[in-house]
């Protein structure tokens, strides 16, 4: 029987909605057998969530979804998530990034609201009022703070209107640079996985030319792999990434990107391959941080 695997999930202590072992004990329901933790640009919530998952019998993979910038040219910069699987957390470049990443965040959601404030009856007092019930400081409190204040009834509309291109659109800045930080997640032990690249519809479209040259340079980085698995990676994308995988020998994985009940995104809606994952515990040299319980 093959081993159910799901290795990009959230909770409370990113954007997610349950705590880290509720987020265990939700996996074990969904009949998943290994699951990682990959709470944004922190390790907060693997204590608690290794403990939950070795008392339910639930193989446990540690990791961190980065928040990092490529910058392709003086004009054009865009924001990659880069999954970090297994990395050492107190590793100092590592802790003084992810430090930075979150202290980042506040900067980036006061200006964020500051220009929702133009349109709309929300302030950045609004927002500290949801962030002092325990919230991480991510874009998810300012929509929590907006349906709080009857402006919208769920979070959808409001990512949609702080896309790129938007007039409420601010960019991630002071986090790393998508090369550096592969660099720096191996440099700590961990294993790199590209995070849902090129979805959302933000790579190219059926027939136009892929961007071979910018993910040859992040293999040449370093980068494991892709999760081409995923419900946001389109299918024309999802081959052109597979076939990329088989010529450089990487990883591919699959995974649901779970954010908590009430969300679209179900556990175990994409999954990764048994071999996929004993390739990453090869990789890392932190495999002691992993808790398999099951699977392997």
């Amino acid at each position: 029987m093959h081993a159910r695997i799901d290795l990009h999930t959230h909770s409370l202590r990113s954007d997610g909605r349950g705590q880290p072992a509720q987020v265990m004990a939700e996996s074990v329901a969904a009949g998943l057998d290994i699951v990682a933790l990959t709470d944004h640009d922190t390790v907060a919530g693997w204590d608690e969530a290794r403990v939950a998952a070795e008392a339910l019998g639930l193989g446990f993979i540690p990791g961190i979804e980065l928040t990092t910038r490529v910058q392709r040219d003086t004009q054009y910069k865009f924001t990659v998530h880069l999954l970090a699987y297994l990395p050492d957390p107190n590793h100092s470049e590592l802790v003084k990034v992810l430090s930075e990443s979150v202290g980042n965040r506040f900067e980036r959601l006061e200006q964020i609201t500051d220009r929702l404030s133009e349109d709309f009856d929300i302030t950045w007092e609004h927002v500290l009022e949801v962030l002092a019930d325990g919230k991480v400081a991510g874009r998810p409190a300012i929509a929590d703070a907006m349906i709080q204040r009857g402006i919208i009834e769920s979070r959808e509309p409001f990512f949609d209107w702080v896309k790129p291109g938007s007039k409420y659109y601010v960019p991630n800045r002071g986090v790393p640079e998508t090369v550096d930080a592969i660099g720096l997640v191996r440099a700590a032990g961990g294993v790199p996985v590209l995070a849902h690249p090129m979805a959302r519809g933000y790579g190219p479209k059926p027939g136009e030319r892929m961007p071979r040259e910018h993910f040859v340079s992040l293999i040449e980085a370093g980068l494991a792999g892709f999760e081409v698995y995923h419900r946001d990676v389109p299918e024309h994308a999802r081959q052109w990434l597979l076939g990329l995988a088989t010529e450089f020998d990487l990883i591919v994985t699959g995974s649901s990107d779970y954010h908590g009940t009430g969300k679209s995104n179900l556990l175990g809606e994409n999954t990764t391959a048994s071999w996929a994952l004993h390739r990453i515990l090869e990789q890392t040299t932190n495999a002691g941080l992993a808790s398999l319980t099951h699977g392997n």
